[in-house]
């Protein structure tokens, strides 16, 4: 087995911001072709650990060494440019080398940047943000370190960075809350909790599988001590000048032992459910709307939706296809240029924006929330205070009450979350909600909206957030062009490849004539595919339509089943065996939803 050729070996690193402990002694070290994630809560330390190894932050105590003459690629959350200079000087590594230049117009193009002599200052801070990340890749540097590298991509460009990562030898180290990334890009997963870490060595599926065995061991030590630490405890306080020596020992270990019996885990969060949210049966309708930026730009045209009660849709598509002036649309902050949205009476919006983020730097954590109400009222006489919400969602009792201006990135938007939240509505608008998110945060958000008894309108570009999340697409092609998908993000992938497939197949086999048959010609609407003739779709058959409505019984059985299934399993009361049995179920019964759903996908494309 070839020896690993270490890039970087960290060693008891410790850092510190006056009384704040990010981390204390912590070691980790990176071996070529080692492609690791590094996880942590927001405000905890992540990005302040990626400028330390960069070199732009100091560190209290630990060694800190790369292999010699080592390139390093650093991609930083928040880039700085000269606002004067071309999007092609920018890239200030091609040195005008004929070849580096080739690269960085190839890269660039993948990542959507395609005017290259446009000043950086006219760019947004997501395109300016991919600017700084084809910097980073066309250096080829021996080891990347990537702060949210799929913060402002779409979900194009993400899947090409991930072919791109994938491709040949790289060594990486990247912070990113993109779990669908972590998992099919990292071999190497590093957590830092508690101001400790922990390395496992696989991708985030296996990472979530043994960070569970760790917590569960852990909690069994803490278990054993607390049963042991009372013994000692008598022990300790009989007649304590009677110890001898020989004892000192046993003394010694009592005090380690204490300090483990109160330790603590900490707990998730329990499911928030509210139940005091009403909407009524009319939610909002698109009657027929257009709206366009002069003659190029078309963002809709025609286009008409009635939205359903309870309904979770999530909404996708490239850069610049008008998934946010939809939204601004939608909650009137931009008139349609024909056409009207006639909104129900009893709609009460809650909207999650990329320009939202606006507080009082001197402002306390609890005051900003306390602010807008003193709490929330979830029905049946329950009530959750502004100090439980913030507690719900990660906000310690101390981190409460510090001001804002002490707050990291992703402290704010989740704050930012909970002013949202607060409001109580009860049709959530997110655009963008889970930047700069940390993943436990993201699990809390995404229960929580499962649960939220009210409508959701979600565009994301997490692809593993939309699958949990929604239950219906709208997909944004671009040029007025929108999908109505019945599904969520991977279903559609699943859907478009397989059409693709399909097309591929008839271009380069097309389907000969059953045996027997020929073609009509005296009927020219029955020509399929003639001298520019009309094409006639083909009708479902009667064995069809009866399997298409059979199936959507099917699915409806299915989905009850799964939710009665998700439901027990979050409960208590079911035994060890009805687990192992629910445990063993619930994966069959999705592979066998998934299944009917495609089928169901395909029959719904005949014409009925």
């Amino acid at each position: 087995m070839a020896k690993e050729i270490p890039y970087l070996d960290v060693q008891n690193l410790t850092k510190s911001f006056g009384a704040l402990m990010l981390f204390e002694g912590i070691s980790f070290s990176i071996a070529e072709g080692q492609k690791v994630g590094l996880i942590a809560k927001n405000g905890t330390g992540k990005s302040t650990l990626l400028s330390i190894l960069s070199g732009k932050e100091g560190y209290d105590s630990g060694d800190i060494v790369f292999k010699n003459d080592l390139r390093v690629g650093m991609l930083e959350q928040s880039p700085l440019f000269d606002p004067d200079e071309s999007v092609l000087d920018a890239c200030f590594n091609h040195q005008g080398d004929p070849e580096k230049v080739l690269k960085a117009k190839q890269i660039l193009t993948q990542l959507k940047i395609r005017d290259l002599q446009q000043p950086m200052g006219q760019l947004s801070g997501g395109q300016q943000k991919r600017v700084a990340l084809a910097n980073v890749l066309i250096t080829e540097p021996d080891l990347l370190i990537l702060d949210e590298p799929t913060n402002h991509l779409d979900l194009e460009m993400i899947e090409w960075l991930e072919g791109f990562l994938n491709r040949g030898n790289k060594t990486l180290l990247m912070v990113t809350h993109d779990r669908y990334f972590l998992d099919r890009v990292c071999s190497v997963i590093i957590e830092i909790d508690d101001r400790t870490i922990y390395t496992y060595r696989g991708n985030y599926s296996y990472y979530l599988e043994k960070r569970q065995e760790r917590i569960d061991n852990r909690r069994a030590e803490i278990a054993r001590a607390n049963n042991l630490y009372r013994t000692e405890l008598e022990w300790m306080r009989r007649m304590p000048q009677a110890r001898g020596h020989k004892a000192k020992y046993r003394e010694d270990a009592f005090y380690e032992l204490e300090r483990l019996a109160k330790a603590r885990i900490e707990e998730r969060a329990i499911r928030l459910k509210a139940s005091n949210v009403y909407i009524g049966s009319k939610i909002f309708e698109c009657q027929y709307i257009s709206k366009s930026f002069g003659d190029d730009v078309v963002i809709m045209k025609d286009f008409y939706y009635n939205f359903s009660r309870f309904e979770k849709m999530g909404i996708v598509g490239n850069n610049g296809t008008g998934k946010s002036t939809f939204l601004k649309m939608l909650l009137g902050e931009m008139q349609p240029d024909d056409g009207r949205i006639v909104i129900g009476d009893t709609v009460r919006f809650g909207y999650f924006s990329q320009e939202g983020l606006k507080f009082d730097e001197q402002q306390k954590v609890i005051d900003v929330v306390r602010d807008i109400a003193e709490y929330v009222d979830l029905g049946s006489g329950r009530h959750l205070s502004a100090s439980q919400l913030l507690q719900h969602f990660l906000f310690t009792p101390e981190q409460q009450h510090n001001y804002v201006y002490k707050l990291s990135g992703g402290e704010r938007r989740k704050l930012y979350l909970c002013t949202v939240l607060m409001r109580q509505p009860n049709f959530l608008v997110l655009d963008e909600p889970t930047n700069d998110l940390d993943i436990v945060t993201l699990q809390i958000l995404e229960e929580y909206l499962q649960d939220f008894p009210g409508c959701v309108i979600v565009v994301s570009h997490d692809r593993y957030f939309m699958d949990k999340v929604v239950d219906h697409l709208l997909v944004f092609r671009g040029n007025g062009d929108i999908k109505d998908f019945p599904g969520n993000y991977t279903q559609y992938r699943d859907w478009e490849r397989q059409t693709q497939k399909n097309l591929q197949t008839q271009q380069t086999h097309p389907r000969p004539h059953p045996k027997g048959r020929g073609v009509n010609t005296s009927s020219p609407a029955s020509q399929e595919g003639g001298d520019g003739g009309p094409v006639k779709r083909r009708r479902m058959t009667y064995k069809e339509r009866l399997e298409f409505q059979q199936l959507e019984k099917d699915i409806a059985a299915l989905e009850a089943e799964k939710k009665q299934l998700e439901e027990a399993l979050c409960g208590t009361v079911t035994s060890v065996d009805e687990i192992t049995r629910m445990s063993k179920r619930l994966p069959a019964l999705n592979d066998e939803l998934d299944e009917k759903s495609m089928r169901w996908l395909e029959l719904s494309e005949i014409e009925h």
